[in-house]
């Protein structure tokens, strides 16, 4: 049985006093749902803050981007070592990422080998654009994305992946994929690709999740698909109510 997996990425929101807001709005009603795993991921800026608002209880945090060197002279940048000091979790290729800051699939490679070797989980985020879909390519984008992303990935570290199935057309526009549509590409595409590379069982472990304007009133239709494990959300992880309602529908 693999343990639904619900996200909030909070993307470029919050200042460190809205997110101590909102965190200690969250915990007590996140806390009281069972069976999930639950991560926040607020900017660089609130993770020490939230680190500590979430000690001692089940949420994990997050962090929504690093880079592969453990130091050295990349100024802006944060390595693997400086985020697994504080969080448990990074967000790793987001297509915003990859569309503004130049992320590439040997970037998102060497991301998810970097932070495996500093014991975090890769949330790892793969997906088609719009132009991509509409021509038809969404197995040739996501194959190459899981493939080139995992590559040379250990196989006895590939169980601690996540994989987010973003498509692009979905984020933030309120246009979300069907929940058919979304498990066939994570079942024919994702799953096959993974069994390819690391064996069926592994396929079969590793936890993927959508994402792509969930919401409260969406979350059921997704997470009844027998592929679907849970989502990455974005702005629904903004506001309590909403984003404990999609958790509470992961724990069904």
């Amino acid at each position: 049985m693999r343990t639904p997996f619900v996200a909030g990425n909070w993307k470029m929101n919050k200042t460190v006093a809205e997110a101590r807001v909102l965190v200690a709005e969250m915990t007590p009603l996140l806390r009281s749902i069972k069976g999930v795993e639950k991560v926040l991921c607020p900017p660089f800026i609130a993770l020490i803050p939230v680190a500590a608002l979430l000690q001692g209880s089940d949420i994990g945090l997050g962090a929504q981007d690093l880079y592969w060197e453990a130091k050295g002279a990349f100024t802006g940048d944060v390595s693997p070592v400086m985020v697994a000091e504080f969080c448990q979790y990074v967000i790793i290729g987001h297509s915003e990422r990859r569309t503004h800051f130049g992320e590439t699939d040997e970037t998102v490679n060497k991301k998810t080998i970097a932070a495996r070797s500093a014991g975090l989980v890769p949330i790892v985020c793969v997906g088609e654009t719009l132009a991509e879909y509409e021509s038809g390519r969404t197995a040739e984008v996501v194959s190459r994305q899981i493939r080139a992303g995992l590559k040379g990935l250990e196989a006895e570290s590939v169980h601690k992946v996540v994989v987010a199935y973003e498509p692009v057309w979905a984020i933030g526009t309120g246009r979300a994929s069907t929940g058919l549509d979304a498990n066939l590409v994570i079942r024919d595409q994702i799953r096959m690709s993974l069994a390819e590379m690391y064996g069926g069982a592994a396929a079969q472990a590793i936890r993927v999740l959508y994402g792509g304007s969930v919401t409260a009133a969406n979350a059921d239709e997704f997470f009844s698909q027998p592929d679907i494990d849970g989502a990455l959300v974005g702005g629904a992880s903004l506001k309590t109510e909403e984003f404990v309602k999609i958790t509470q529908a992961a724990m069904k």
